[in-house]
């Protein structure tokens, strides 16, 4: 299965063609470091692929491997696939995350998938596993939770797929055959926590974001003011009421308050929800007709 294209038309989630096709920092760091250390490994130093790769029961002999056994690869096809998935889900997730996020989320999504193989080798054979496939699934979820909606053509089907059914359908197919145990070489249960914990990310953001804001009390204020000043207000017409200031919409609100936030706190101090936010008022003002 090879992933040959990502399009977007009206009515779906839209984004520009240029978020699609424009190759971000990390995701181009990402491929340039897998192919390295499989050239390395297969010319200089192949004995030090064995000490990279991640072994469920003597990892804590080798801890290192929660994070290396990422950047090895089986050989040439295995590293071409996860690389070719990065390379058309990743740019889009990185532009929308920020690179200081998306590495973040990428290597936490990686290590999703050692320690849930860790956590089930005691009920389950888990066979040693190398390759960034679970990290990679991470992202792709990332890109199903963005642009649910997108079409993505996967050879050879001949016909175009949206993003959530056909990451919904990856998931599903590993989860089956993790559960039958088929011994075909592929590190199911590292692809389902890679997707799992990149699931959770998410979903942690959006729990944090709906916990309930305690309303601040306003400070009392105490007035003084001259005896001859209450006499003239007790004797004088009273004061006209102060007009009230017309309700914000609530997209009105959120947008001043995350502006605020900006101002108070810099670009970086937004959430994920946040930007997201941000890039869809962005995107609807863009297509708003000219008056």
């Amino acid at each position: 299965m090879t992933l040959g294209g990502v399009y977007s038309h009206e009515g779906i989630d839209r984004m520009s063609a240029v978020h699609f096709t424009r190759m971000t920092p990390w995701v181009w760091r990402l491929i340039v470091v897998n192919a390295v250390v499989l050239l390395l490994l297969m010319t200089l130093l192949p004995a030090l692929a064995p000490r990279l790769v991640f072994r469920p029961g003597h990892v804590w002999g080798a801890p290192w491997t929660f994070l290396t056994y990422m950047f090895v690869h089986a050989g040439p096809v295995h590293l071409a696939l996860n690389m070719l998935l990065l390379f058309f889900l990743g740019p889009p997730v990185e532009h929308r995350l920020s690179s200081r996020v998306f590495i973040r989320f990428y290597l936490f999504c990686g290590l999703g998938g050692a320690l849930l193989s860790l956590g089930l080798a005691s009920l389950t054979v888990v066979a040693p596993f190398a390759g960034a496939s679970g990290a990679v699934l991470g992202i792709a979820v990332a890109f199903a939770l963005f642009w649910p909606d997108a079409e993505l053509m996967v050879f050879p089907i001949p016909v175009p797929i949206k993003a959530k059914t056909l990451i919904i359908g990856l998931v599903v197919l590993d989860l089956v055959l993790a559960t039958i145990g088929r011994a075909d070489g592929i590190a199911h249960w590292a692809h389902l926590g890679g997707a799992l914990f990149g699931y959770a990310f998410f979903r942690a953001q959006t729990l944090f974001q709906q916990r309930p804001t305690p309303t601040p009390t306003p400070p009392e204020r105490v007035l003084v003011a001259k005896p001859d000043e209450f006499a003239a207000e007790a004797h004088g017409p009273p004061p006209a009421p102060r007009p009230r200031k017309r309700a914000q919409d609530p997209v009105t609100a959120e947008l001043d308050r995350v502006l605020d936030k900006i101002s108070a706190e810099g670009m970086n101090s937004l959430t994920v929800e946040e930007r997201r936010f941000l890039s869809d008022i962005a995107q609807r003002k863009k297509d708003e007709p000219l008056a």
